[in-house]
């Protein structure tokens, strides 16, 4: 895996290169004068790109608008059964008996089979790790879903674009899954490079790079970033087959940035068909639970978890609840109005004192408030949990990661935002046995949020991975209906 440190030190303009072909013109942003407002060397030349040849912009768009169209044949629409909704894509039959997409499809239907079989059995011996508990809704098919992935999985990453906007994200960040992701995808086994043996293709730009070097700062402007998906995306369908093939239902992308649901909408089959991995998982703003995938906001200073993860015993946690935070979004001026410096056991603050630590604090309370701001992820949850402090959701709209896999009610509290005034008797209302009981859980799925180089089984980037192989056993890409 290569070093994140590498996109912070190495000079910027010996790796600038640019591939993407040029495609419609952008507005309002090329009136701006790049004396007022500073460019990018990246974005000068993908603005370059885009005004240098009229004649091939106006071809592009009216090829880009032919595959934008919905198809009159219907090849994209729902199918309902016993087994839920699948979605069902036609492409053109191979002149073989069997073709690279049947054979995967029925590799695809054995899974689903010997996943809805699935049976308390023997450990392998392989195993390291074998899920078991209240903490899962249903620990046994996961294993097995869990092993089916180990099996068969393979994504495709399409190679076209480089850094520092595809191919690499950032690793000291919020938002640092993304580059974790991009790096530890790029170097797994379940990557092929063969793409008729992928199950799914993988969209390697980072929104948060993006943001970096293609917006233009304090402009308001989204045109620009969001040609800049749109031309990506006309790009590999132009030279490969698999998106037009599936309208984009077979292809993902992750985004950890708030504003990847935002760039998501640039390309209307990439928010209706694709699966989105998204740590802004909002209902509220067209996330599809059963299509896209929540992904864990993780806060990295120093790029990795060490001195992040563990905590003392329960015993040795007098504070009964802990939050400090700014004071954005709906939710938190509720908050700290009923709470902040209202009651010795309810530590609340906008700002700590000067010489308290904030991780201390985690460390010393038995629950961690995650409220939303503005978005409603947040690196909170997952750091309460690295430090056994047990998380209180306060959130609405939010599909938490991985709830289709945890019983988060197992090692977490989730209070409406109606019932921030009785926090303190919601939480004092839990018996100290029932505490334990959660405390100790939140701890023993920790390693499901666990970031670690190169991964190990069960961790983050894996669950990720997971979550995205389950959407795609509910989609099915079939060949044209015969004659």
């Amino acid at each position: 895996m290569r070093d994140c440190e590498e996109f912070f030190t190495e000079p910027f303009f010996s790796r600038l290169r640019l591939v993407l072909v040029a495609v419609i013109a952008t507005t309002a942003i090329l009136a701006m004068s790049s004396s007022r407002i500073p460019l990018t060397e990246y974005r000068k030349a993908y603005l370059q790109s885009k005004e240098s040849d009229g004649s091939h912009v106006k071809e592009v768009v009216s090829n880009i608008s032919a595959h934008t169209q919905p198809r009159k044949d219907g090849d994209y629409h729902q199918l309902k059964n016993d087994e839920g909704l699948h979605n069902i894509t036609n492409v053109p039959r191979s002149k073989n008996k069997y073709s690279n997409l049947e054979i995967l499809e029925a590799s695809l239907a054995e899974a689903r089979a010997a996943i809805k079989e699935a049976r308390i059995g023997q450990e392998t011996p392989h195993e390291d790790f074998v899920p078991k508990g209240p903490m899962y809704l249903n620990a046994t098919a996961f294993r097995r879903s869990y092993l089916e992935m180990e099996k068969r999985f393979k994504v495709f990453i399409y190679e076209e674009g480089d850094p520092p906007v595809f191919h690499v994200g950032p690793c000291k960040h919020t938002y640092a899954i993304e580059g974790y992701f991009i790096q530890a995808l790029e170097v797994s086994p379940f990557r092929t490079t063969d793409p008729s043996k992928a199950h799914l293709y993988y969209l390697p730009f980072s929104v948060t790079r993006i943001t970096e070097f293609i917006y233009v700062p304090e402009s308001r402007e989204w045109g620009l970033m969001k040609s800049f998906v749109a031309d990506y995306v006309n790009t590999i369908s132009h030279k490969y087959p698999y998106w037009n093939r599936s309208l984009g239902a077979d292809h993902f992308m992750l985004a950890c940035h708030d504003w990847g649901p935002e760039l998501s909408f640039a390309v209307p089959y990439l928010y209706t068909n694709s699966i989105r991995a998204l740590c802004n998982a909002n209902t509220s703003e067209r996330f599809a639970p059963s299509r896209d995938v929540s992904i864990p906001e993780i806060h990295l200073p120093l790029g990795t978890t060490k001195g992040m993860i563990g905590g003392p015993s329960p015993s040795k946690r007098p504070i009964l609840v802990f939050y400090a935070g700014g004071i954005h979004g709906p939710i938190r001026p509720i908050l700290l109005e009923y709470w902040e410096d209202k009651d010795a056991d309810v530590q609340i603050h906008q700002y700590l004192p000067k010489g308290v630590s904030y991780y201390g604090m985690m460390r010393k309370s038995r629950y961690c408030i995650c409220p939303s701001g503005y978005e409603v992820a947040s690196p909170r949850m997952v750091e309460a949990l690295y430090m056994g402090c047990v998380p209180v959701l306060i959130k609405e709209g939010y599909v938490i990661p991985f709830s289709d896999i945890l019983n988060w009610k197992a090692f977490a509290v989730v209070i409406p935002v109606q019932d921030i005034p009785n926090l303190k008797k919601i939480l004092m209302a839990i018996s100290p046995r029932q505490y334990i009981r959660m405390q100790r859980r939140g701890i023993q799925v920790r390693r499901h949020f666990e970031i670690n180089t190169p991964p190990k089984r069960y961790d983050v980037f894996h669950m990720i991975l997971h979550s995205i192989w389950l959407r795609r056993l509910n989609i099915i890409v079939e060949d044209a209906t015969e004659s």
